[in-house]
């Protein structure tokens, strides 16, 4: 419920001028693609803002305010899901959906 509650604010979030749906869904689960792989690392909850910056995403800065709202969830995760499933695909597949 919360997923997708989250997934709803996202994206009624308004886009950039020349940014489409698809690229705000893919924006959106390249930044779960990172806190899951900073997740993958063992890095703290608490600082996966950094850690997630210091790999010079290449994604619009604005996404990175997402983050602290995503990570919650890609931390309740179990670490199973985490090393076996693709939570990004998941992510953009709901998100194209709303």
């Amino acid at each position: 419920m919360y997923r997708y509650a989250l997934v709803a604010a996202l994206a009624a979030s308004p886009l950039a001028a020349a940014e489409t749906k698809q690229q705000s869904c893919q924006y959106q689960a390249d930044v779960v693609a990172s806190i899951q792989q900073a997740r993958l690392d063992r890095v703290k909850e608490r600082d996966v803002p950094a850690a997630v910056a210091a790999t010079n995403p290449t994604w619009p800065a604005s996404y990175n305010n997402a983050i602290p709202l995503i990570a919650p969830w890609v931390y309740q995760q179990k670490m199973g899901d985490i090393r076996n499933k693709d939570l990004s695909a998941a992510w953009l597949e709901l998100c194209l959906k709303q």
